[in-house]
């Protein structure tokens, strides 16, 4: 089937989340005099990624709000190295110490090198959009950031907004519509095997999996998953 359209995910995908966490919480850490209570800078970040993904887990399950996410882990890691004010800091407290994390965060942010060639080379010849487990308002200043919004205009879906995040079917279906194009006719990318790759391919999409770290070794292969290591592999194989 031809494909028309192309459907990406953000984080990790077109955007290095990685790396800006770990710079930003890092830098943050150490203004703060915190990072020394850990045994290793490796052993905060680690600690910081699995509150984020437990806690952003229930912000997607609608039992916190983004807002509401972001308290939860500060209040969890202040907790964790026994810095948490007694009597339990306010939500201003809170969302005053993650902003203060979020700035050092955004001056590391940065599309991956390979992003802003792949996305002019496929407007060529493919509508293209995105589809991301997050708020609207929220990528869209992070992809206006790192200059690949313009690729996009206003065809970018977010689970907040659309009601449901992925793999449910219908975020990527209604991605689908916002191209104006059939499932059949759109490829979708993303970084995550269960969450992108499984769900649009059983959305109905031609589902790219994009395992930039290598993972793949330890993952079984399956029916109608393409694994590519780059974007630059992706415009490749749409190409041909």
């Amino acid at each position: 089937m031809t494909v028309r359209g192309v459907l990406f995910d953000i984080d990790d995908t077109l955007f290095d989340y990685s790396t800006s966490e770990r710079v930003g919480l890092l830098k943050h850490l150490a203004a703060e005099e915190l990072l020394e209570l850990f045994p290793s800078p490796a052993d905060a970040v680690a600690l910081w990624r699995q509150i984020m993904e437990e806690e952003y887990t229930r912000f997607l399950a609608g039992e916190l709000t983004f807002a509401g996410q972001q308290l939860a882990r500060a209040r969890r890691l202040l907790a964790h190295v026994g810095r948490l004010p007694a009597g339990d800091p306010s939500d201003d407290a809170l969302s005053v110490w993650f902003a203060r994390y979020t700035t050092f965060r955004k001056s590391a942010w940065a599309a991956f090198p390979d992003a802003a060639p792949a996305l002019s080379s496929l407007a060529a010849r493919y509508q293209l959009g995105v589809v991301s487990n997050s708020t609207l308002a929220h990528q869209r200043e992070k992809l206006h950031a790192i200059g690949l919004l313009d690729h996009f205009g206003d065809a970018v879906l977010c689970s907040e907004e659309h009601g449901a995040p992925k793999p449910d079917p219908g975020i990527f279906l209604a991605g689908c519509a916002l191209l104006g194009l059939p499932p059949h006719q759109v490829a979708y990318v993303g970084d995550k095997y269960d969450v992108d790759a499984c769900g649009a391919r059983d959305a109905g999409l031609r589902a790219y999996w994009l395992d930039r770290t290598g993972a793949g070794a330890d993952v079984p292969g399956a029916d109608g998953i393409t694994v590519i290591t780059s974007l630059d592999e992706l415009v490749t194989l749409l190409a041909a």
